[in-house]
């Protein structure tokens, strides 16, 4: 059912259909906290399986969580956007138990081309990871 009274910012969103396709980050568990044009928050709680031989969360699994906040962050409007590149810092060790939370910001947009900040923190509010992805938009529309 469309509801006609809604603006535009309650439109269903595009990132919101591209989540409801995402079985990557339904298996991890991942959580939208928010999904806003440039400003996604996702969040993950660390499982046994996620953690790594050293018994501390996977890398792999972090980068994860911060790129779905990007992913999220970047599908602003009805033409597809894919990441161009990325790059990730590891700055504190996790375990399972704990929450992660990737919150991911636009800082600029230009033509098809756009540079996003994620900033991954535990429950205490620490710096987990620090993350930057590269947005490429495409001419596919949703």
């Amino acid at each position: 059912m469309t509801d006609t009274t809604m603006g535009t910012a309650d439109a269903v969103r595009p990132n919101r259909a591209m989540m409801a396709r995402d079985r990557a980050s339904a298996m991890l568990g991942l959580v939208v906290e928010r999904d806003d044009p440039g400003h996604a928050v996702v969040s993950m709680r660390v499982r046994e399986d996620m953690t790594n031989g050293f018994q501390i969360t996977h890398g792999g699994l972090v980068f994860a969580l911060a790129d779905t906040a990007f992913a999220i962050a970047c599908n602003e409007d009805d033409r597809v956007t894919v990441a161009a590149g990325a790059d990730i810092s590891f700055l504190k060790p996790t375990v399972a138990g704990q929450t992660l939370t990737a919150t991911a910001v636009r800082r600029t947009r230009t033509g098809r081309s756009g540079l996003y900040d994620v900033t991954v923190v535990d429950e205490q509010g620490d710096p987990v990871a620090e993350f930057r992805g590269r947005s490429r938009t495409t001419s596919q529309t949703f």
